[in-house]
C-alpha cells in the first residue's frame, strides 16, 4: 500500500477543512488571534494582500467619480433608531459605548465612570451617520449625484468568529451615494457590482455568480441587495461583495431632500456597497493547497523570492552580488501597473527549509541561485501553481524577458482551475428528493453539495425550512444575462420559468442554493 503524500500543512483539506484553513493562515504568517475577543492581528504578509486590494479598488472607485472621506467610529444611538428595519437588523451585533472615562472604586480598581447622556454605537455600518451628513450637504439638484467612499474598520459582535471570514472587527470599504432619480441610483448599484465582479475575477482569480438576494437575505433597510457569490474548495458559497439599492428609506428617515430644476422639493435615492477583508479568506479557500497558501500574482505582496544557496563561505560574496543585481533588474519590470516586487531571503538556514517557507507563503515565483547558476548567469525557477519539484533552469536573460508571461500564465491557470471546480460542482436539480440527497452527500458521485440550481416559488417559509433542515440558503437569484458565465450547467431551459421543486407552484427562474460561510 502506498503511504499518503507528505504535505506541508496538516491536517489536509480532506481530513479537516476548517482546521486546514487555520493552519494555512498560521503557516503563511498572515494573521493571528488577538487578545481582544473575536478580533485579529493582521500581520505584514496578510496586510500586504489587503493593501493591494485597496490600491486596485481605490483607483477604480476614483475613476468612476467617487471621492474618499472619513466618518467617526462612533454613531449616536438616536441615528440608528431613525430607520426601523436597519436598527432591527443590526441590533444583536452592536457594541455600545455607555461611559466616557474610568475611575477608581472603593477597592482601588478601575471601573467605568461618567455615564454618557446618549450611548454611542461602534459602527456596524455607516448608512445612518452618513445619511445625517447628506441631509446637510445636499440642498439642490446641482449637489447630485453625491458619490463618496470610506476605508474604515467595522465592529459587529459576532458569536462565532473565524479569521478573515467573520471577526468582531474587520476592515472594509463602504461606498455611499445619493441620486436625483431611482434609475440613476439603480444604475450605480449595478455598476458597482460589475466593478466588484471584474476585480474579484481578474485580480483574485475567483469566479463569481452575480445576482440579487431574496427578501430574507437582504441588507437591513435596502430595497434590493445585489451580490457576487464564489465557491470555495469545500463547495460552500462565500458572499464576496454586495451593492445595495436603498430607495428612499434612508433619505426619508434622515430628511435628505433636494430642490429639483423645476423648483420642487424631492427626496434623494441612495445606495451603499462594500467589500472587506473577508476577500482574503475567500482567496485562501479558493486557491490554496495542502502545501500552503497560493497567491494570484496580481494581488500577491511580492511576486518573486530569490533564494541564495550557499554551501561554501568562499562563494557567498559572488552569489549575493549576483542575487542583488538580478533583483535590481527584476524590480524595473512593470506588471499590470506596478513594479515587480522581489524578496531576497538571506537567512542562514538550509535551502530546502528556506524554499518551503516561501511555498507556504504562496509567493508566485521562487528562484534558487547557487554557485552553478551564478557561473552560468542562470536561475533555477519554481512556480507556486505547479508541483514543488517541477522546476526548470533558465538563463537570467530569458527570465527577465518572460517573467510577466509566467506570472500571467499562473494568474490565468488559477482562475481556470477555480472556474472548472465551480462548474463541476454546480448541478441543475429538478426534484425535492434529489435536492435533499445532494446536500446530505447522498448523491451519486456528487459528494456533500455544491451549488444547486433549482426552481423556487418565492416563499420565505420554504427558505426557512431548508435552512433548518440542511443549513442551506438561497445565495442569489442570478441575473439571466450573466448565468452563462458559470458554464454549460446553465442550459437555456435553466433560465426559463418552471415549477418549484418544493411546492409544485410556479417559479420565474432557477435560483442558486448552497451552504455558505
Amino acid at each position: 500500500m502506498n503511504s499518503p503524500k507528505k504535505t506541508a500543512i496538516s491536517p489536509t483539506r480532506e481530513q479537516n477543512y476548517p482546521e486546514w484553513y487555520q493552519q494555512i493562515i498560521k503557516a503563511a504568517d498572515l494573521a493571528e488571534v488577538s487578545p481582544v475577543r473575536g478580533c485579529m492581528v493582521i500581520k505584514p504578509w496578510g496586510f500586504g494582500i489587503w493593501e493591494n486590494i485597496q490600491h486596485v479598488l481605490d483607483e477604480a472607485f476614483k475613476a468612476t467619480g467617487h471621492k474618499n472621506l472619513y466618518f467617526p467610529l462612533m454613531i449616536p444611538m438616536s441615528f440608528m433608531q431613525k430607520e426601523a428595519e436597519h436598527v432591527e437588523g443590526f441590533a444583536k451585533e452592536c457594541a455600545v459605548v455607555t461611559h466616557h472615562r474610568l475611575a477608581h472604586d472603593d477597592q482601588g480598581k478601575l471601573v467605568p465612570a461618567g455615564p454618557l447622556e446618549e450611548p454611542y454605537i461602534i459602527r456596524p455600518t455607516s448608512e445612518t451617520i452618513i445619511g445625517e451628513a447628506f441631509s446637510r450637504w445636499i440642498q439642490s439638484y446641482r449637489d447630485l449625484p453625491l458619490l463618496i467612499n470610506q476605508w474604515a474598520n467595522i465592529v459587529r459582535w459576532e458569536m462565532r468568529t473565524r479569521i478573515f471570514l467573520r471577526t468582531t472587527e474587520f476592515l472594509w470599504q463602504e461606498g455611499h451615494t445619493a441620486h436625483a432619480t431611482a434609475e440613476e441610483a439603480m444604475k450605480e448599484s449595478r455598476m458597482i457590482l460589475d466593478l466588484y465582479s471584474h476585480f474579484v475575477e481578474d485580480y483574485l482569480a475567483m469566479p463569481v455568480i452575480q445576482g440579487e438576494k431574496t427578501a430574507s437575505e437582504r441588507f437591513p433597510g435596502a430595497v434590493n441587495t445585489f451580490c457576487i457569490e464564489a465557491m470555495m474548495q469545500d463547495k460552500k458559497a462565500l458572499q464576496a461583495g454586495t451593492s445595495h439599492f436603498l430607495g428612499q428609506h434612508f433619505s426619508r428617515g434622515f430628511n435628505i431632500r433636494y430642490l429639483s430644476a423645476q423648483g420642487k422639493e424631492e427626496f434623494v435615492w441612495t445606495t451603499s456597497w462594500g467589500v472587506s477583508t473577508r476577500l482574503i479568506g475567500g482567496l485562501i479557500m479558493t486557491h490554496s493547497d495542502d502545501d500552503g497558501l497560493v497567491l494570484p500574482p496580481k494581488i500577491a505582496p511580492a511576486h518573486v523570492v530569490i533564494l541564495p544557496i550557499i554551501h561554501q563561505e568562499d562563494d557567498r560574496a559572488d552569489i549575493l552580488k549576483y542575487c542583488d543585481q538580478l533583483a535590481a533588474e527584476l524590480k524595473q519590470i512593470d506588471y499590470h501597473g506596478r513594479r515587480v516586487v522581489v524578496e531576497i531571503d538571506t537567512r542562514d538556514i538550509a535551502g530546502g527549509e528556506k524554499a518551503w517557507h516561501w511555498v507556504k507563503k504562496g509567493i508566485p515565483v521562487r528562484l534558487e541561485i547557487g554557485k552553478k547558476e551564478c557561473a552560468a548567469q542562470s536561475v533555477f525557477m519554481g512556480r507556486r501553481d505547479k508541483a514543488y519539484k517541477d522546476k526548470k533552469t533558465i538563463s537570467k536573460e530569458e527570465l527577465i524577458k518572460t517573467l510577466t508571461i509566467e506570472l500571467d500564465e499562473m494568474q490565468t491557470q488559477l482562475f481556470s482551475r477555480a472556474k472548472s471546480f465551480m462548474e463541476k460542482n454546480t448541478k441543475v436539480i429538478d426534484s425535492k428528493e434529489r435536492f435533499y440527497e445532494f446536500f446530505k452527500g447522498e448523491g451519486k458521485g456528487d459528494g456533500a453539495g455544491g451549488f444547486a440550481l433549482a426552481h423556487w416559488n418565492g416563499s420565505a417559509e420554504v427558505e426557512a425550512k431548508l435552512k433548518q433542515d440542511l443549513s442551506v440558503t438561497i445565495r442569489c437569484i442570478p441575473f439571466v444575462e450573466s448565468v452563462s458565465d458559470v458554464g454549460s450547467v446553465f442550459s437555456a431551459e435553466s433560465k426559463q420559468p418552471g415549477k418549484c421543486i418544493f411546492t409544485d407552484e410556479p417559479s420565474k427562474q432557477r435560483v442558486v442554493f448552497a451552504k455558505a460561510y
